[in-house]
This record gives structure tokens, C-alpha cells and sequence, in this order.
């Protein structure tokens, strides 16, 4: 299809047009999506510098209770028991290039309710002939700790057993709403609804490093100027191959329509 507006003279080869009308709001959509994922990164990190800031709350059924926007990140103290030798591994948890796990103890609040807490990464055998056994503290002990809460379902490659029966095991994430179900109906007791993360200095902390946000921010806004470049390549790249935009700008011949004598 061929069109002037002016000096300027379009020639659309259909080919090439359905493609950029395909492939230019994907990219523009992609730089968008990439901008609103920067600014929720931002907000939760500010709302986990202003959890940082509150005092410890003491862990209990009742705090379960509360919407999960306003326990995430939330500081808790507790006391209890580890139960020995009843704890989850979180598997391929790489740390400074080594492979491990991350330990999740099940811990007995005086109380009488239970709590699953995350006590850090543990190296693990690459090769995978055993599983590691992190020793706890004995004993009454009290722990501090900040609460999680999965900002996305957690990603598995196939369905995991939920069985309460088989300690310890591997998984490849915490289903806490299943698994505290489970839980419960085994010890006969409430579950907290999500895991705890232990402080550095907590009585049985292994190696803690807690990752806010898998993404920085800053990484989300590279990737939005990404997709905005690809879009604003194509299109240029369209005009250029559609148009005499470029004999235009240089001012040619075919720009003036004027032919060589």
C-alpha cells in the first residue's frame, strides 16, 4: 500500500507491517510490566525497613489471625523447644556458589502450638549421597526471627508429598497452608500459618543471608529500558524501511523529487 503525506512517501509491504503491529505492543507491554514490578519491588522494600523498626511481637495463634499483608516481615520473638530430628530441607539453595539446603525446624512453643522456622542455609552433598544434619540447641530456648510471607504461590516442578510422617525430607518449597493443615492434624495442636526466619544471633541460626527481593529494583528498571530500546528499534526500523524518511534527512535527490539531468 502506497501513501504520501507530503514529501514524505509510505510504502507498506504487509509482511512487514503485521509484523511490527504484532511484535510493537508486546515489547511496549513488557517495558510497562517491568516498570510496575520496579515499583512493587520499592514498596516492599520500604514496608520491610518499617517492619525492621517495630519491636518484636510475641508469636501466637492469635497473630495468625491477622491479614498476611500485615505479618510479612513482621519481627517476632518466641520460646520453645526444637524438635529433634523432625525439620524440612529446602532443596538447591545455592550460597556463594556452593550447593545447600535450607533447614525448616519444627519448633514446640510453650504455649502449646507449634511453628516451622527457617534457621538458614545449610552445605549439602552435591552429589547427593546424604542429607545434612544441623544439631539444635536443647532445651527451652528463646528465638527471634521475622516472618515470612511468599510474595508468589511458590514455583514446584511437580506435585509434593505433604506427609508428616517422614522426617527429615526434602522439598522444593514451603505449601504452608497445606502443610500446616497437615501438621495440625497430626500434633493435634494449631500450626502457625507461616514460617519464621531467624535472626542472625537466634539460638540454632545456621548461615543467615534473608534476600528481601530476588530483583533489585534497579534491575527491573534496566529491563523496562530494555524492552522500551527493542520497541523504539522496531519501530524506527519500520519507518526507515517503509517510508523515504532517510533520503529525507540526507537531503537527497529522491528527497526533493528532482532527477539528475
Amino acid at each position: 500500500m502506497r501513501a504520501s503525506l507530503g514529501l514524505l512517501e509510505l510504502d507498506l509491504e504487509w509482511r512487514t507491517t503485521l509484523l511490527v503491529l504484532l511484535l510493537l505492543p508486546v515489547l511496549v507491554t513488557l517495558g510497562f510490566w517491568q516498570l510496575d514490578r520496579e515499583a512493587e519491588k520499592r514498596q516492599l522494600l520500604a514496608r520491610f525497613e518499617a517492619r525492621q523498626a517495630q519491636a518484636p511481637e510475641r508469636l501466637s495463634p492469635a497473630l495468625g489471625q491477622r491479614e498476611p499483608a500485615a505479618l510479612a516481615y513482621l519481627p517476632v520473638r518466641l520460646q520453645g523447644r526444637y524438635l529433634a530430628g523432625r525439620y524440612l530441607l529446602l532443596d538447591n539453595r545455592i550460597q556463594g556458589g556452593r550447593f545447600g539446603y535450607e533447614a525448616v525446624a519444627l519448633f514446640a512453643l510453650v504455649d502449646g502450638s507449634y511453628a516451622l522456622v527457617n534457621r538458614g542455609w545449610v552445605p549439602g552433598d552435591p552429589a547427593r549421597r546424604s542429607l545434612p544434619a544441623p544439631d539444635a540447641p536443647a532445651g527451652v530456648v528463646s528465638l527471634t526471627g521475622q516472618l515470612y510471607v511468599p510474595p508468589d504461590p511458590p514455583y514446584l516442578l511437580g506435585e509434593q508429598s505433604q506427609a508428616v510422617d517422614d522426617w527429615p525430607r526434602v522439598v522444593q518449597a514451603l505449601e504452608m497452608e497445606p502443610l500446616a493443615a497437615a501438621l495440625a492434624d497430626d500434633l493435634a495442636a494449631p500450626v502457625f500459618p507461616f514460617s519464621v526466619r531467624l535472626d542472625a544471633n537466634a539460638p540454632g541460626a545456621l548461615a543467615v543471608d534473608w534476600p528481601v527481593v530476588n530483583v533489585s529494583p534497579a534491575k527491573h528498571r534496566g529491563y523496562a529500558v530494555q524492552w522500551f530500546t527493542m520497541a523504539a528499534v522496531l519501530g524506527l526500523f519500520f519507518v526507515l524501511r517503509s517510508s523515504n524518511l532517510w533520503a529525507l534527512l540526507r537531503g537527497g535527490p529522491k528527497a526533493t523529487g528532482r532527477t539528475n539531468d
